[in-house]
């Protein structure tokens, strides 16, 4: 196993540019190994340029055989973005490879530090593309809501990031999971539509979907938006995580997690097996994301 805290690579000659991040970033990924912000060093890497280094690498994942099938979004609680120290929400590619099969649990050995946060998912029904996407017009397009876990990872250091950052990083994916019960928009007020966070048998965290940006169709809408800006929609068919309802939560091996929805069902994780490492050190358990 390589060594986390080592095995990172330092700027090249003449910097970090788009290409060498983006290699970069999905050599850590791959080896499960964590490093400092690339802000540290490149201090122009702002968030255009990390969606530039997030779209390259989403063009390698396709290459390598993995299927795009939809778009996530990260940090659309304002409370979290205050704590991140971010402004704005990001939106981030789904492939198939970030499914995580019901019942499985928590991959702990192609994860750096997970942590699982509970999702409002929309499939879609109808391409929806922006620009001027409004709430509604976003929910219309909408076939069915389902409630989920994101399994979050960041390849930074203790979850520590500007913009630039994670919107490269993909706005720290890992990996998925959709609960029992999908249910047609018209038959929810998500706003209202609660959900329960039970950590090892202690609910420990709650919300309602206004925690998403007062409306999940908000960060739907959002979504559709900032993709056209980058010439690209939202795909019928496709998977919409609409950002974390609440605080991640630790997801260490052994752990046992539960999103207990109002309306859609439960959905439930374990934590698994520790992967084999020989640096203590490397599983970080500080930080929070999306």
């Amino acid at each position: 196993m390589t060594d986390q805290t080592t095995a990172y690579s330092s700027a090249p000659e003449g910097g970090w540019t788009i290409e060498t991040v983006a290699d970069e970033l999905l050599r850590c990924e791959d080896e499960r190994i964590e490093r400092p912000p690339f802000t540290d060093e490149w201090a122009d890497l702002d968030l255009d340029t990390g969606y530039a280094i997030q779209d390259l690498n989403l063009k390698k994942r396709l290459d390598r055989g993995e299927k795009l099938i939809g778009v996530k979004l990260g940090l659309t609680s304002r409370a979290k973005q205050q704590r991140m120290g971010v402004d704005t929400p990001f939106v981030a590619w789904l492939t198939d490879a970030m499914i995580l099969p019901v019942g499985d649990p928590v991959p702990q050995d192609r994860l750096i530090h997970p942590r699982i946060e509970p999702e409002i998912v929309f499939i879609m029904g109808e391409r929806l593309e922006g620009p001027g996407v409004t709430c509604a017009q976003a929910m219309s397009a909408v076939e069915s809501v389902w409630g989920g876990a994101e399994v979050i990872d960041s390849r930074y250091k203790d979850f520590r990031f500007k913009a630039g950052d994670v919107s490269a990083d993909n706005a720290s994916s890992g990996a998925f999971v959709n609960g029992p019960i999908g249910v047609p928009p018209s038959e929810l007020d998500l706003a209202t539509e609660a959900v329960l966070v039970e950590v090892d048998g202690q609910i420990v965290d709650s919300a309602t979907g206004a925690a998403v940006q007062g409306h999940p169709g908000e960060a739907l809408a959002l979504a559709a938006n900032d993709l056209a800006r980058r010439g690209h929609a939202i795909e019928a068919g496709w998977i919409v995580l609409t950002g974390g309802m609440t605080d991640a939560v630790f997801a260490p091996p052994g752990s046992s997690v539960a999103m207990h929805f109002t309306s859609l069902g439960s959905v439930f994780l374990n934590g698994g097996t520790a992967p084999e490492s020989t640096d203590p050190a490397a599983d970080s358990t500080t930080g929070q994301d999306d």
